[in-house]
């Protein structure tokens, strides 16, 4: 049982770091999301505030040229419109909501799981130090 207790703890570490990765990848996504709308209202120069990470913004002007390069994974980037940049983004941001749901809800199995058998450990404990040894 401490065994399994061990694997258990272990497995809530790791699902707890990937939680905190996709939440985080989430927020990047969300954030990229909401500068491409704002760029997409924007007018050519117009001034914008554009995030760039840490809570901070830098001020920039829009051009005529609105393309976006969006990252699309393996290190491999495509031009897009504002328009096809937000859709591709919305999908993503969609697909890591479920994901961060579906690891939620392992997490959280993994955790019961951890909590009976601690439990349990626990009883087993408390029974061999009241039983007498003979």
């Amino acid at each position: 049982m401490l065994a399994l207790m061990e694997t258990y703890k272990n497995r809530v570490e790791a699902l707890s770091r990937q939680v905190n990765v996709l939440r985080s990848t989430l927020d990047e996504v969300n954030m990229a999301n909401e500068s491409v709308k704002a760029l997409m209202e924007a007018n050519e120069g117009d001034e914008i505030l554009i995030p760039i990470g840490a809570s901070s913004f830098m001020n920039v002007k829009v051009s005529s040229n609105k393309n976006i390069i969006v990252g699309v994974g393996s290190n491999i980037s495509v031009e897009k419109t504002p328009e096809e940049a937000s859709s591709y983004m919305s999908a993503n941001a969609a697909e890591l909501t479920e994901a961060l749901k579906k690891t939620v809800d392992a997490l959280n199995e993994v955790q019961q799981a951890l909590s009976t058998v601690s439990e349990a450990v626990q009883m087993e404990y408390m029974n061999r130090q009241q039983t007498p040894t003979q």
